[in-house]
């Protein structure tokens, strides 16, 4: 089976994000769909730039934790929780705050493990978030940091070099957590897939 592009994803995480709108209009109790909603948007902060990115992870945990108030036991809301704040870390060039995301991100991925013991990518995501402050370091040592928070150069060169750069850092920010962003991607994929709400046009070739 062929991957999706970025931009078939794009594109059906859009439409999954406003399918879940829609049925949050009409049933705001559903801790499904607040789990779904959450998940998608972590997935299209992957396509925003600085502070939009963090402003839609920020969306994100709102979603999950009101999913958490309507049913508490929710180890897949717990998990993408766990998600979130280990992305909006990974934005926060602070080591201090940056850390504290971290640490909520492990107590996350904790209560899902315990709720769901035997599943090995929750299990996964709690070993990974106790490297994360160094692995946060050695990105920010990179300049992710400031390319996170949307700094650009004034002049040609200065922005090829720019360019340059970003794209090693955004491949090492994929390398350190992408497998995430990619297992919320496939969750949320799949979710939407078993559901009854309307589906989106398939990939094209």
């Amino acid at each position: 089976m062929e991957m999706p592009s970025d931009f078939d994803r794009l594109l059906f995480f859009e439409h999954a994000r406003r399918t879940a709108e829609a049925h949050y209009a009409k049933n705001p109790l559903d801790a499904d769909n607040l789990t779904k909603w959450g998940g998608v948007l972590l997935e299209l902060s992957q396509f925003q730039n600085g502070p939009d990115s963090k402003k839609m992870v920020q969306d994100a945990i709102d979603k999950l934790k009101e999913a958490m108030v309507i049913e508490p036991t929710k180890h897949d809301a717990l998990w993408c929780l766990g998600n979130a704040y280990t992305s909006n870390a990974f934005l926060t060039p602070d080591q201090e705050e940056a850390k504290g995301d971290f640490e909520m991100a492990a107590r996350y991925y904790k209560q899902a493990c315990e709720l769901d013991p035997e599943n090995e990518l929750y299990k996964k995501s709690l070993e990974v978030v106790d490297r994360a402050p160094e692995l946060h370091t050695e990105i920010h040592k990179h300049g992710l940091g400031q390319q996170s928070m949307g700094q650009g150069a004034s002049s040609s060169s200065g922005a090829k070099q720019q360019n340059a750069k970003k794209n090693k850092d955004s491949d090492l920010k994929y390398d350190v957590c992408g497998w995430i962003i990619l297992a919320v991607g496939l969750v949320v994929w799949l979710g939407f897939a078993k559901s009854n709400l309307p589906q989106p046009p398939p990939p094209s070739s």
